[in-house]
């Protein structure tokens, strides 16, 4: 018997929601990185989602788990910004440094986006364990 459903796919959101917290981290924290190892600007990373349909149900199962998975963590597609500074170690012949394409208020929305569905979900597992402890506590009675 299953006293807590949904924990699995509750457990997996949570931790592709903090994959989306560190990837959205690295993002802000290189805004300004104009050379990375491979040569470039830093490029803005995205997190794709997954939702993956469990089949290892049993014929009397009334549903189906769920469960998210990251599906990839991708670069954007965006060219870097260029900005004249002729003086900066990067600079191109035309006096020009590529900059990562990444917009701080963008990233703070989806910080804060993820932030919020990353505290929904830990309140699914508060709310499944106390439904489950008030379960438990009527077969005392």
């Amino acid at each position: 018997m299953n006293l807590l459903p949904g924990l699995k796919s509750t457990a997996s959101a949570l931790e592709a929601e903090r994959i989306r917290l560190e990837v959205i981290s690295q993002n802000i924290a290189n805004a300004n990185t104009t050379r990375t190892e491979s040569g470039g600007p830093y490029q803005r990373q995205v997190v794709k989602f997954e939702t993956v349909l469990g089949n290892q149900m049993g014929e009397d199962s009334e549903a189906v788990p769920q469960s998210v998975k990251i599906g990839r963590i991708m670069n954007a597609s965006k060219p870097p910004n260029m900005v004249y500074e002729p003086g900066h170690p990067d600079a191109n012949a035309q006096g020009e440094v590529a900059y990562p394409a990444i917009n701080i208020h963008e990233e703070m929305a989806d910080l804060i986006a993820a932030s919020h569905a990353f505290e929904a979900n830990l309140a699914v597992i508060r709310n499944a364990r106390t439904m489950t402890l008030q379960t438990l506590s009527i077969g005392k009675h």
